[in-house]
């Protein structure tokens, strides 16, 4: 699935220059916790959808390969939180659904889990 079909279902906006819509997403998967992310991230060509804002998601995805995130529940990230995005070309969307029904509405456009959600 392209970034860009993400970002409609989601009604999403684009936060970061650094963004290329045609990037390919692979999965996705859902986490606050970042040791979860790396614990269970399996797929490299995925979205991360996170009520975290602060830098400390940018370094997680970025050892985790991760290839954007999506901010939910409305939550914008300060402004040195995009500037770092922008410096690690890290494409950040921000929506204003809940984890839940971004990842419904993720998961009904056929976008698989990347393994966070698999954690037991």
């Amino acid at each position: 699935m392209k970034l860009n079909s993400i970002v409609k279902i989601l009604n999403g906006t684009v936060l970061t220059h650094s963004y290329d819509g045609d990037m390919e997403i692979e999965s996705c998967g859902a986490a606050d916790l970042m040791s979860d992310v790396l614990a269970f991230t399996t797929e490299e060509s995925s979205v991360l959808l996170s009520g975290l804002t602060n830098q400390q998601i940018l370094r997680t995805v970025e050892v985790a390969n991760i290839k954007a995130i999506v901010f939910v529940r409305g939550k914008v990230p300060p402004q040195s939180t995009i500037t770092l995005a922008n410096e690690l070309i890290i494409p950040l969307i921000v929506c204003n659904l809940s984890m839940y029904e971004a990842c419904g509405l993720l998961h009904r456009a056929g976008l698989p889990d990347n393994g966070v959600a698999s954690m037991a």
